[in-house]
């Protein structure tokens, strides 16, 4: 069957197989490794950073709500009458009405927050997927190494017993010429699969944050949903990638509202007060204070506003059709993921029937052998035979995991909740009620160690 792409292999053969033996010390399960790998996550740190960039444009959406207040000082020189002149002003500015565009801008930004929000989960799910992969291809790659380093073994002895056999007149040169042909190509495929192993180890390390450290077996399979209807109504529903698209169709729709507001009138209110003095005899000049009501309406910007529209109304539209083809992609992995854990289902069944008939094969032959019934080839082929049946059983159950995990993740589960993982899990609001909107940034040691508490969140 169509195999999942793997992230990589594991470690080096020797210490790999010595640390995959039942009770080695320390060894990894794979409960700690998806752990790791969502605490070590270079990616997923990046996109908090970018999650919180979208948190603050809430703040600044909310912040063209409010009124704002500015201190102008100036001062100026009449080099004929040699006198300074010197300004201060206090001028604050509030916008009353603006046809609600400035509203549309915080609730998309809000509706913004939320798709990256998603966004974030659906990153997380990723990355835990890949650690899973990275696990199974380790165990998977440590296995076959293992199978294959017991058939360079067994064909060793079989080789020594062809040549003593040889010596005595019971084997031709050809037996034993077909002997070293099938150990030098066991030799070559035992590289091969050590070779793997030892670029897995890197690839780990990539997808984990860590080299491995002996894999055990997977264990039991993870709680999939009670059904493959009920893994598709949530992949519809729940599953972040689309709950991030929906709250982007929602952004987008604000969008055009903001768009719009733009055509309608602008109302705002200005305050001033100010103070003149002159130098040298710091003679107080005179003193202002004015209010004032200023209403602005858009007549003629040469189409930039209509286009405006058109343009945030394409948006709503693109993002819609994006949303649904989100939902298809979810079904389709969804479908593939269920076929491949069937497939997997029976290969397992199958493989296991294989290798008894097979053992049973291998044993018979090479029986049969020394008493002359059989030669050398024949044992060779039954070998042959045993040693592809094994590894089509490891193959198979590295399969069946990866199908499990692939349902968890078309279903939107995937999740540390939901595998209940021992590491905290990552909070998407912290950042945002640390810094609510409105709120000025004063310099104060106790804003100092906040900032550098901010650094931990979703850490501790």
């Amino acid at each position: 069957m169509g195999r999942v792409s793997r992230i990589g292999r594991g470690i080096a053969a020797a210490v790999a197989l010595a640390l995959m033996l039942p009770g080695a010390a320390h060894a990894d399960s794979l409960r700690q490794v998806l752990a790791d790998a969502y605490a070590n996550s270079q990616l997923l740190e990046q996109n908090r950073y970018l999650l919180r960039i979208e948190d603050e444009g809430v703040n600044q959406a909310y912040a063209a709500l409010l009124p704002t207040v500015n201190f102008v000082a100036s001062t100026s020189r009449d080099l004929v009458a040699d006198t300074t002149t010197t300004t201060f002003r206090l001028l604050g500015e509030l916008t009353i009405y603006q046809g609600g565009s400035r509203i549309a801008a915080r609730q998309g930004a809000e509706a913004a927050v939320n798709a990256a929000r998603q966004q974030l989960v659906a990153l997380e799910q990723q990355v835990l997927l890949d650690a899973v992969t990275a696990y199974l291809e380790v165990w998977e790659a440590a296995q076959i190494v293992g199978v294959r380093e017991r058939n360079v073994r067994v064909l060793t002895e079989q080789l020594r017993a062809a040549r003593d056999r040889f010596e005595v007149g019971e084997d031709t040169r050809t037996d034993v010429a077909q002997a070293e042909s099938q150990l030098a190509t066991a030799r070559s495929a035992l590289a091969a699969a050590q070779g793997t192993l030892e670029i897995a180890r890197e690839l780990f390390n990539i997808a984990v944050g860590r080299y491995p450290n002996g894999l055990p077996d997977p264990g039991g399979l993870p709680r999939l949903p009670a059904s493959e209807e009920a893994a598709q109504q949530l992949a519809r529903q729940v599953h972040p990638s689309v709950l991030a698209r929906q709250f982007e169709v929602t952004a987008a729709e604000f969008g055009v509202e903001e768009a719009r507001g733009a055509t309608r009138p602008n109302i705002t209110l200005d305050l001033s007060r100010g103070e003149t003095t002159s130098a040298p005899t710091a003679r107080q000049e005179g003193n202002s204070a004015s209010i004032g009501l200023t209403l602005t309406q858009p007549i003629y910007r040469g189409g930039q506003l209509a286009s405006l529209e058109r343009q945030a109304l394409a948006q709503v539209e693109a993002v819609r059709f994006g949303l649904n083809q989100q939902v298809l992609i979810n079904l389709q992995n969804l479908g593939n993921a269920y076929a491949r854990l069937r497939i997997a289902t029976a290969q397992i069944q199958a493989s296991d029937q294989r290798i008894r008939a097979a053992q049973l094969a291998f044993e018979g032959v090479r029986e049969e052998a020394s008493l002359g019934a059989r030669t050398t080839l024949d044992v060779l082929d039954a070998e042959q035979d045993l040693l592809e049946a094994r590894i089509g059983r490891i193959e198979a159950q590295s399969d069946l995991y990866a199908a499990s995990y692939g349902i968890l993740a078309a279903s939107g589960l995937m999740t540390v909740a939901h595998l209940e993982l021992p590491v905290p899990e990552y909070d998407v609001g912290a950042y945002s009620t640390a810094f609510p909107g409105g709120r000025p940034r004063v310099a104060s040691p106790q804003g100092d160690r906040l900032d550098t508490l901010l650094q931990a969140i979703g850490r501790d």
